[in-house]
């Protein structure tokens, strides 16, 4: 029954889709010389369509038989050995100690600094050294804890050189000036 009603359904969507349609209901020339739009005087009619439904017929006698195949179920060895995953513990050091430094000299920028730090028995050690823009030495040590928290103690070394300060040329002031106007003089009617 689905068959026959998809035959329909596609057979009336086929003459659908194959009649020309004017969507101005005019058979006027689009433009192109001597051609005409007009539709065909066709006329469609569905087809004559029956359908009766087969007669049954009885089913074939068709029987199946599973084949006669054994598996046997193959013969271990011995047991698979099972393998646990331990949790292995990250090394805990109860007393970390580190120690670093580095400096940076460099002629041509002017840049110039250091650093150094160490850790010790739970006690950071450290200083800093870097050249300020004024010629002086900053240098800044430190020390941090648990207890105490941070301590620093910030230095200047050397003497601070004066920097030639640019003159600047004084910007004139502007003044708004106003202008009169009277019976036939106009600005634009802005004013």
């Amino acid at each position: 029954m689905f068959a026959q009603t998809m035959f329909v359904l596609g057979l009336a969507l086929s003459v659908a889709v194959a009649i020309p349609i004017d969507p101005y209901g005019s058979s006027i020339s689009y433009g192109a010389p001597a051609v005409s739009y007009a539709s065909p005087a066709i006329s469609y009619a569905a087809p004559a369509i029956s359908y009766a439904a087969p007669k049954l017929l009885a089913a074939p006698a068709i029987s199946y038989a599973a084949p006669a195949i054994s598996y046997a179920a193959p013969k271990l060895l011995a047991a698979p050995l099972a393998v646990a995953k331990v949790a292995v513990p990250e090394p805990y050091d109860p007393n970390p100690q580190y120690s670093f430094s580095y400096g940076v000299t460099d002629q041509k920028t002017g840049d110039s600094k250091q650093q150094e730090e160490t850790l010790v028995n739970g006690v950071v050690h450290g200083s800093y050294s870097l050249a300020e823009p004024d010629g002086t030495i900053r240098k800044v040590t430190y020390t941090a804890d648990k207890v105490n928290g941070f301590n620093a103690v910030v230095e200047k070394k050397g003497v601070a050189i004066a920097k030639p300060v640019l003159a600047v040329a004084a910007v004139p002031t502007l003044t708004k000036i106003g202008y009169a106007s009277g019976p036939g003089l106009s600005l634009g009617g802005h004013y």
